[in-house]
């Protein structure tokens, strides 16, 4: 079975049809999904959404976006945040220069706290990066250096040597519907040259719907779409590509426990 490592599924999107939405992507073999918080200060409903379902995990932290309107948040505030059994990893968090709708000083502290909380606690860092792969890479390398932590680029729409620099240091790589565009092709090729044990799939639902549903809500359902393209890309099988990124997806998020399920598929 597929794993969606990256939706929202407590945005106001999926109000009238959460239950339906999940049993959805269970029929199209998504077995279990995680899902991001964005703002610390909406946190409670993220979680309730996870308490809500067997297959849901979430994260804890803040988008880039809103690192300059939520309350700045200590590594040990998150660590804290992060202590119920359903969250198991930070974030989203990172840089985000094209829309710039917080400070870049203030995206970078916000980002640096949530590395800190990844490598205190063992529990992956959920990376947003746009138009700032400089500096991105920058901080990464500049905490590595500091002490390995895990995590990943979600929605990973750079270049090629963001994502071997990425890979380098241990970081996993989540490719989202647009590697499904068809003027993706640059994307397309820097995914072929990353390892397949490096690569999770994912929605950003209820955004950025792959082909053939572009244009439309992107729900977890749609993770097979994406996932169908990538195994051609990687030339594998969609089972073997299913196999190897649900496998990546609990080794990384190695405290999220496999739904029911999960489990019956792996047996």
């Amino acid at each position: 079975m597929l794993v969606d490592s990256h939706c929202h599924l407590d945005f106001p999107d999926f109000a009238e049809d959460l239950d339906d939405l999940v049993i959805r992507a269970h029929g199209a073999g998504v077995g279990h999904m995680l899902t991001i918080c964005t703002h610390v200060t909406r946190f409670d409903r993220v979680l309730a959404v996870a308490r809500r379902f067997d297959s849901v995990h979430c994260t804890v932290g803040i988008h880039p976006h809103e690192a300059g309107k939520e309350p700045e948040t200590s590594a040990e505030t998150l660590i804290r945040m992060a202590e119920d059994p359903k969250v198991v990893g930070f974030g989203e968090t990172g840089l985000d220069f094209f829309y710039e709708h917080s400070p870049r000083d203030v995206q970078e502290r916000s980002f640096r706290q949530h590395i800190r909380a990844a490598r205190d606690s063992g529990l992956p860092v959920v990376i947003h990066t746009r138009d700032a792969e400089a500096d991105t890479l920058r901080i990464l390398e500049e905490e590595h250096a500091r002490g390995a932590f895990p995590g990943l680029i979600h929605c990973f729409s750079s270049d090629p040597e963001l994502a071997e620099k990425a890979v380098e240091l241990g970081l996993m790589i989540s490719v989202s519907g647009i590697v499904t565009f068809r003027k993706a092709e640059a994307l397309r090729d820097t995914i072929r040259a990353v390892p397949l044990n490096h690569l999770l799939v994912e929605t950003d639902a209820p955004y950025l719907a792959p082909v053939p549903k572009r244009g439309k809500r992107n729900e977890p359902a749609y993770t097979a779409h994406t996932a169908a393209v990538v195994a051609e890309v990687k030339g594998v099988t969609p089972a073997e590509l299913a196999e190897a990124t649900t496998a990546t997806f609990f080794r990384l998020f190695s405290k999220a426990r496999p739904s029911a399920a999960v489990s019956t598929a792996a047996e």
